[in-house]
């Protein structure tokens, strides 16, 4: 059997562009905020008052990641919960002044780190690549739950 071309696989170039991701985040923006955690914060920097689940569709994160994110943000005071007046089963999230602060230190790190990131591209490249990545990102949203099972593909 021969070996594929892994350069035609967009997981595999996903996978890679997380890894370039990953190594820029932690070297030009934090070590202790991640990503996702930056995430939720710009969300309740956007929508002040979400409740988790909101946040989590914000900015594409499942349930349980959600939870536990908010969870370490919650310990670090970053993020306050308040118990939604209409519904008390349910918490909605807003960020500490603390939290702001950092916010806008992370803002303008991210640019930074942004750039260096797609310095490859002309800002016309940039363009489309956002262009092509959104659209494919959007796509897979329905792809969660596949129509046929594991088991029953070759």
């Amino acid at each position: 059997m021969a070996a594929v071309d892994l350069t035609t696989h967009p997981g595999h170039l996903a996978r890679r562009l997380q890894q370039a991701h990953y190594l820029l985040w932690n070297t030009m923006v934090s070590e202790e905020i991640t990503s996702p955690q930056f995430a939720v914060l710009n969300a309740l920097v956007v929508e002040p008052g979400l409740d988790q689940r909101t946040v989590g569709e914000r900015v594409g994160l499942d349930r349980s990641t959600v939870a536990e994110v908010i969870s370490r943000l919650g310990r670090r005071g970053l993020l306050g919960k308040v118990r939604d007046p209409r519904d008390g089963r349910r918490f909605l999230l807003r960020l500490t002044e603390d939290g702001l602060r950092t916010h806008r230190k992370l803002t303008v790190r991210t640019a930074r780190m942004n750039q260096v990131f797609l310095a490859p591209l002309s800002a016309a490249e940039q363009g489309v690549f956002f262009d092509l990545i959104r659209r494919v990102a959007d796509a897979a949203e329905g792809l969660r739950h596949p129509a046929e099972p594991l088991a029953a593909r070759p």
